[in-house]
């Protein structure tokens, strides 16, 4: 299967004192699909690596994307549309492009499995196939 991530789970392995670090590494560890990082995702966890993390975090987070360690994909032309509509439709949480960014993608990939801390905004959203999203790590 394939697994979406959203950035406070990357962002959140550079703190050897998070609480759901085991289950981030274990989730990313146990993946035998592909990980998928949407662009506008890894530019999100650069910005909070560096920000509070510093400099160190950041090349960190590079090399494995250098490293092939997760898939960076891109929304295209048509994406952004039903970006768009997600958000309208949506209005009352305002999802934000990057959380449009996942769910889209997720359409794309065939799955409903995502990586995030959010469960406010991805319990609330039905995806664009299926029935519910399968949130981890507490969904574990």
């Amino acid at each position: 299967m394939t697994l979406l991530i959203d950035a406070a789970p990357i962002v959140a392995l550079a703190d050897p004192d998070e609480p759901l670090r085991g289950g981030i590494v274990a989730a990313l560890r146990d993946e035998i699909g592909a990980l998928i990082i949407p662009a506008l995702v890894a530019a999100e966890v650069d910005y909070l690596l560096g920000r509070y993390f510093g400099r160190a975090a950041r090349l960190a987070f590079m090399r494995d994307l250098a490293a092939g360690r997760f898939t960076v994909d891109d929304l295209e032309r048509d994406d952004y549309t039903t970006a768009m509509e997600l958000e309208e439709r949506y209005e009352d949480l305002e999802l934000g492009l990057a959380d449009c960014s996942l769910i889209v993608l997720a359409n794309r990939h065939q799955t409903t499995r995502i990586l995030s801390f959010d469960q406010r905004h991805f319990r609330a959203v039905t995806p664009l196939r299926g029935i519910a999203f399968t949130i981890l790590p507490a969904d574990r």
